[in-house]
């Protein structure tokens, strides 16, 4: 058991530094998702299950809701769809040309 406790350790720490290099908000705000559910996995293991509940609801639910209601309202996951769709017609114009 302690093995699967060091395990979820080095994923709790690996999910912190994702999160905070991370250069895409989506991606940190996915990551910051993954890191309250393996804090939730953490509470369990330690007989705690009213912080785990919490910690799901609060941490992976609510807060996350919150991350994609703004993600959503300052344009940032649209801006990325709009890059892609630039580079795509961008593609197809040097396409075109080279016929």
């Amino acid at each position: 058991m302690s093995g699967f406790k060091a395990i979820l350790l080095i994923i709790l720490i690996l999910c912190a530094l994702a999160t905070s290099i991370s250069r895409n908000l989506l991606t940190s705000v996915v990551i910051f998702m993954s890191y309250s559910l393996v804090m939730c996995i953490i509470w369990i293991l330690l007989e705690s299950p009213d912080l785990a509940i919490t910690e799901a609801a609060v941490g992976a639910g609510v807060t996350s809701v919150l991350f994609f209601v703004t993600l959503k309202k300052i344009h940032a996951m649209d801006q990325r769809k709009n890059a892609e769709e630039e580079e795509e017609e961008e593609r197809d114009e040097q396409d075109q040309a080279g016929l």
